[in-house]
């Protein structure tokens, strides 16, 4: 059974920075490409960023570049995303989530290209 956790969401005022964490078991970790997505009240699930399976490549919205970083540490079935200078317009739901497919040398940022999912961590910044 395949299971991502989601960590490290909270509140912070504008300007500031968290970093959540999404531990995977259930499936070699290694292998698959990751993503992180995030829902804000009344708005559909939007991309957020995603690393392949290596972790050589990266892809981030527009919206992000430049302040979010993601990365993962394969020995520890993690991925991470790094957010700095928080606005209150990325308040929101994130969540993780594991690509269908194994050793995509691209990373996806289409929801439905994604298998499993995480329950989704709570951020909200405020102005």
């Amino acid at each position: 059974q395949v299971q991502l956790v989601e960590s490290g969401g909270g509140l912070v005022q504008a300007g500031g920075s968290l970093r959540l964490s999404c531990a995977v078991s259930g499936r070699t970790f290694s292998r698959y490409a990751m993503g992180w997505f995030r829902q804000a009240p009344g708005k559909e699930r939007e991309f957020v960023a995603a690393i392949t399976w290596s972790g050589l490549n990266t892809v981030y919205a527009d919206s992000v570049k430049g302040r979010f970083t993601v990365s993962r540490d394969n020995s520890k079935n993690t991925v991470y995303l790094q957010m700095n200078s928080l606005a209150p317009e990325d308040t929101a739901v994130y969540y993780c989530a594991e690509d269908r497919n194994y050793y995509s040398n691209y990373a996806k940022t289409l929801d439905y290209e994604y298998d499993y999912w995480g329950q989704g961590t709570q951020v909200t910044v405020s102005s």
